[in-house]
């Protein structure tokens, strides 16, 4: 059996409305609220996956979108008891949900506690309400107090907000001002992202005015200082923690740990034998489609295919690059099944360039390294 962290990742798909910034895999909800046949095809889904991971423990599972706050605190308890009778999850694992603070009712996420949410990941984006409109977002700045509000009535105390920058027309000043008002409602975690134009979006096609890369630039120092100040510690490119508070699902994901994923669109990553089978799984993006096959499937549905071994080294590198504590030897060649005396050349020369540095017991990105990631990651491919 594979000793490894395994999460869960369930993918619930469905928006009020599409944002034009958005390319997650994401569909705008034509009812009042989704079907809760969906849960049952979740269920079903992870049914299917189950085999795979026999005797293993779940250790964190996030509820992402979409809009998972769609859905009902009681559809929430159905799918977590099913899960739990399932297979076993550790001692206080961290149980997220994403939500839209614009589909928060008044005791809501008492409810969602109820059910065994222990964490929340709020959509501020920003608190300036031209922005907020420009982004396309169904909530105002007051829908996100007052959700606070909320959390903190439910005893939903560990709570990130996201938060974007370099906005359309944004200034310094309004940047700063959101970065403010996000670190004063006590959130114990801030993800700081730049808006960036994906293709296949409406913004890609019809771009707005941005700060230039300089402003942008500026902009994400600024905000970076402010957090640091309010006690925010950066430990990975777009994610700050008060101390205790880093997302452990998204250190899984980041340091290629295994993790299944279920729900329309849902990616996988599963450790049968390293490293000759690591297995990546990908599920029927449309709902429809997902929920007709999940019914139909004698196996686990969807795209299944192995990760060459020779393409280990760039899989590895290509999150745990993004931490700012980087990655220790151990941790590689236990999640890959490679030594890591095998990149002693590709190490070097990043080092060389000034991108790494070494640690005592691995290697972390220098901040030249950070800025520069992408060069950085390019490094390692095959």
């Amino acid at each position: 059996m594979i000793d490894l962290p395994l999460a869960l990742y369930v993918h619930m798909p469905w928006c009020v409305r599409k944002c034009p910034y958005c390319d997650f895999n994401s569909h705008q909800l034509k009812s009042g609220r989704p079907d809760a046949s969906y849960i049952d095809a979740l269920i079903r889904d992870f049914d299917l996956e189950a085999p795979r991971v026999r005797g293993r423990r779940i250790d964190s599972v996030f509820f992402g979108g979409g809009t998972p706050s769609l859905f009902s605190p009681a559809d929430f308890a159905r799918l977590i008891d099913a899960l739990k009778q399932r297979i076993d999850f550790a001692d206080g694992a961290e149980i997220t949900l994403e939500a839209n603070p614009g589909t928060i009712e008044r005791g809501r996420f008492k409810g969602y506690a109820e059910a065994g949410i222990n964490r929340v990941s709020l959509g501020a984006q920003s608190f300036d309400a031209n922005a907020l409109k420009v982004l396309g977002r169904i909530h105002s700045a007051d829908d996100t107090y007052r959700a606070v509000e909320e959390l903190v009535a439910a005893k939903l105390g560990n709570f990130n907000l996201d938060l974007m920058y370099a906005l359309p027309q944004q200034s310094l000043e309004q940047a700063l001002n959101d970065v403010q008002i996000a670190c004063s409602l006590g959130a114990s975690h801030i993800s700081y992202y730049q808006l960036t134009l994906e293709p296949g979006t409406v913004f890609h096609s019809r771009p707005p005015a941005l700060p230039d890369e300089d402003a942008a630039w500026q902009i994400q120092l600024e905000g970076q200082k402010m957090l640091a100040d309010r006690g925010y510690t950066q430990y990975e490119v777009s994610a700050y923690a008060k101390e205790g508070a880093q997302c452990r699902h998204n250190l899984n994901y980041w340091l290629f740990g295994d993790y299944l994923g279920i729900g329309a669109g849902a990616h996988g990553k599963v450790s049968v034998k390293t490293p000759e089978k690591i297995l990546r799984t990908v599920k029927p993006k449309q709902p429809r489609e997902y929920q007709a096959e999940i019914g139909r499937a004698a196996l686990s549905a969807g795209e299944n295919s192995f990760i060459a071994a020779a393409d280990l080294p760039f899989e590895f590198m290509l999150n745990a690059l993004r931490l700012n504590d980087g990655f220790s030897s151990d941790c590689y060649q236990a999640r890959t099944g490679l030594p890591l005396q095998n990149l002693d050349e590709k190490l070097a020369r990043a080092q060389e360039r000034g991108l790494l540095e070494p640690m005592d017991s691995g290697w972390r990105p220098t901040e030249l390294g950070r800025r520069f990631l992408n060069d950085l990651q390019a490094g390692f491919l095959a």
